[in-house]
């Protein structure tokens, strides 16, 4: 049936998201700091391990987006291509390479969460928000030095995650993080139950399917990148989530840039299908 996502319908129309390309025009806030490697360790699956240099180093990035697809119809509906998330990234070595994996990430839109599904990326609903800037400054900050951007982070009512940036002046890149393509798992969880009826564990039988998959931007584009001081950053616990186990021991920097991107497919680098069980 027609449509790239759910629901396939008849005519494709009520699918929760376009065929790729997807396009992307956002303002990026990021902080970089260090935690203890061994927290990163826990977040990586096999095949994946510690990025070889500075493994405990983190990104935790705030964006706000306006996105579409090829016809660009989005755009002139904005509902259906504004959104904001935030989300947490760490490094891992895959066969002698580097890669950026995104190990934690909310958003407050449901087809922000349906191209997560598709590309790798574990979204979760929240509600994110930070200061824009404005060529005026009665009601904004510049991008000049001196400009002072918060953002937070809540989810399931409780928040998770506050930052206070202060600019100092341009950079040469937007931190080392997110620097590199990215490596995500596509799953799959098995629907049949397990045989000896052990459902505490919640793995039942298993995962029907896993895919190690490498992906990134197709094309991007990028404006002056800013760099600033970290004046607050703080995470704090809840009972649904788990980042604040990503305590926050040494800051590395800020930045802020603006981009425009372009996302059209990834390959897959290790895939596995459970076998078909014995009757």
């Amino acid at each position: 049936m027609p449509g790239f996502f759910y629901p396939r319908t008849a005519t494709g129309r009520a699918s929760l998201i376009p065929h790729p390309p997807w396009f992307y025009s956002g303002d990026l806030l990021t902080v970089e700091y260090r935690t203890d490697p061994a927290r990163v360790a826990e977040l990586l699956p096999d095949p994946l391990t510690l990025a070889a240099e500075d493994p405990g180093a983190v990104a935790l990035i705030w964006a706000d987006w306006q996105s579409c697809a090829q016809s660009r119809e989005e755009l002139l509906d904005p509902v259906r291509a504004q959104y904001k998330e935030a989300f947490v990234v760490v490094r891992c070595g895959y066969q002698g390479r580097t890669y950026s994996r995104c190990v934690y990430i909310w958003v407050d839109k449901d087809f922000a969460v349906a191209r997560g599904i598709h590309q790798g990326y574990p979204k979760k609903l929240g509600s994110i928000w930070q200061t824009r800037p404005h060529p005026f400054a009665h009601a904004a900050p510049q991008l000049a030095p001196g400009g002072r951007f918060g953002a937070t982070l809540a989810a399931a009512d409780r928040r998770l995650a506050e930052t206070i940036v202060t600019l100092t002046g341009e950079s040469e890149h937007n931190g080392f993080v997110n620097g590199h393509p990215m490596a995500h798992h596509r799953i799959l969880p098995g629907i049949e139950r397990a045989e000896n009826g052990d459902t505490e564990s919640g793995s039942r039988s298993g995962d029907a399917f896993v895919e190690l998959i490498e992906s990134g931007a197709a094309q991007v584009e990028a404006g002056q990148a800013w760099q600033g001081t970290v004046d607050h950053l703080a995470l704090y616990e809840s009972p649904t989530e788990e980042l604040a186990r990503l305590e926050v021991h040494e800051i590395i920097g800020a930045y802020y840039r603006q981009v425009g991107v372009e996302w059209n497919g990834g390959r897959s680098l290790q895939a596995r299908t459970r076998p078909e069980p014995t009757r």
